[in-house]
C-alpha cells in the first residue's frame, strides 16, 4: 500500500491507519456500472478499497454521457465494464478490479455476491433491486441502496443491524412488486445529470462508513435528496409484517421477479431467443424506419409505432408475439394496444430494456 496516496484520510481524526487497512482488505460489488455505480466507483477507487467488482452487461451509448462521467466518446460501443475498469485501474492500480460483463440473474446471483463483503444496488429497474435485496438477505450481505429521478434521489442501508438492534431490507420498505405502469423511467422521464453524481457519491461514503466503522449509517433510514432545493430528509424504516424472508436458494429460484403487466409481459433476451425458435412466434420491431441499428427484416417485422394503426388492423396469425424498440418503453405501449385487441388468445411479450440493452445481440444476429 503506497500510504502517501491515502494520507490525507488516514491523517483524519477518527480514522487513521486501521480504517485504511479495512479499505485495503474489503470486498465490494457495485452492480451498476451507470450514473449512480460510476461516482460510487471512481470514489471507491480513490478511497484504496482492495478489490471493486463490477456488475454490468450493457455498453457505453451517447445519451449516458450527460451524467455518466467515467466515460467518454471514445468509449462508445464499449462494455461499460471494460470502459470503467480502464479508467478506474489508471486511477489506483492498487486496487484489485473484477469485471462481471453479464446480467444479473436468479442463476448467477448467489454465485456472484458471495465473494464479497459490501454490495451496493446502483440498478434502474425493480426487478434487480427486489432480486438483488433478497439475494443480500439469503447471504446476509450488507447492501447500500440507491435511486434517483428527475430531481430528486434516495439512498439507505439494508442488512445491518442498527444500535437497537433492528434490521431491515428493501421489502421492508416496499413489501408489493410494483406493476409497469407505476414504474417511472429515466429513459422516459428524464434525469438531470447532477443526481446520480450526488446520490452514487453519498452512496460510497455509506460504504466506506460501513468497511472502517465510523460514524453512522443510514441502517434502517431512507435519505430522500431533492436538488431543486437542496432539501433532505429521513424516514426511519420498521420491520415489515407484510414481509416474508427468503430462506434457501430453492426459495429464490422459485420467485417471480417479472414484471407482471395487463396481459403481457416483459421478458429477456435469453427467453425471447427461445420463443423464437418457434413458427408461431412473430417478432415486431416498433421502432421508426431511420433508426439503428437495422434489422434483418427476414427474422424481425418492422411496424413503427408511426405506423401501428394499419399493422395492429391486419390479421396476425401468430399465437406468440414479442415486440421490441430502442429502449423497451414504445414496445410496451404497442403490448397494450395488441392485448387490447386479443385478449388472452396470444401470448404477447415485449423486449425489457430493449435493442440498447442488448445491443450485442443484435450486432451478432
Amino acid at each position: 500500500m503506497n500510504r502517501e496516496r491515502y494520507q490525507r484520510q488516514i491523517i483524519l481524526a477518527g480514522f487513521g491507519e486501521e480504517a485504511q487497512q479495512r479499505l485495503n482488505r474489503a470486498k465490494v460489488l457495485v452492480i451498476g456500472a451507470g450514473g449512480l455505480g460510476c461516482p460510487a466507483l471512481q470514489y471507491l477507487v480513490a478511497a484504496g478499497v482492495g478489490s471493486i467488482g463490477i456488475a454490468d452487461h450493457d455498453i457505453v451509448e451517447l445519451s449516458n454521457l450527460q451524467r455518466q462521467v467515467l466515460y467518454g466518446l471514445a468509449d462508445l460501443g464499449e462494455l461499460k465494464v471494460n470502459a470503467a475498469a480502464k479508467q478506474l485501474q489508471h486511477m489506483n492500480p492498487e486496487v484489485e478490479l473484477v469485471l462481471h460483463p453479464t446480467a444479473i440473474n436468479k442463476k448467477n446471483i448467489l454465485q456472484t455476491l458471495k465473494n464479497y463483503d459490501i454490495i451496493f444496488d446502483g440498478t434502474d429497474n425493480f426487478e434487480s433491486r427486489y432480486l438483488i435485496n433478497d439475494a443480500c438477505v439469503l447471504l446476509k450481505k450488507p447492501l447500500v441502496f440507491a435511486a434517483v429521478s428527475g430531481f430528486e434521489g434516495q439512498l439507505a442501508v439494508f442488512n445491518v443491524l442498527d444500535k437497537k438492534g433492528i434490521i431491515t431490507n428493501y421489502r421492508d420498505l416496499f413489501p408489493i412488486q410494483p406493476e409497469a405502469k407505476e414504474i417511472p423511467n429515466c429513459a422516459e422521464n428524464g434525469i438531470i445529470g447532477v443526481i446520480p453524481g450526488i446520490i452514487g457519491t453519498m452512496a460510497a461514503g455509506e460504504i466506506i462508513k460501513l468497511i472502517t466503522g465510523i460514524g453512522e449509517t443510514l441502517s434502517n433510514k431512507l435519505l430522500h435528496y431533492n436538488m431543486l432545493n437542496q432539501g433532505q430528509y429521513q424516514i426511519n424504516i420498521s420491520p415489515s409484517s407484510a414481509y416474508k424472508p427468503i430462506k434457501s436458494e430453492i426459495d429464490l429460484m422459485k420467485k417471480d421477479y417479472k414484471i407482471h403487466n395487463n396481459g403481457y409481459l416483459e421478458i429477456d433476451v435469453e427467453e425471447m431467443t427461445k420463443l423464437s425458435e418457434h413458427d408461431s412466434t412473430l417478432i415486431v420491431d416498433v421502432r421508426e424506419r431511420h433508426e439503428f441499428p437495422k434489422l434483418n427484416t427476414n427474422i424481425y417485422k418492422q411496424a413503427p409505432m408511426s405506423e401501428f394503426d394499419d399493422f395492429i388492423q391486419s390479421n396476425i396469425s401468430q399465437r406468440t408475439i414479442i415486440l421490441l424498440c430502442q429502449h423497451g418503453i414504445r414496445s410496451i405501449a404497442a403490448a397494450e394496444l395488441l392485448h387490447q385487441k386479443y385478449g388472452e388468445s396470444k401470448k404477447i411479450y415485449s423486449l425489457k430494456g430493449g435493442i440498447s440493452k442488448w445491443r450485442n445481440h443484435f450486432l451478432t444476429t
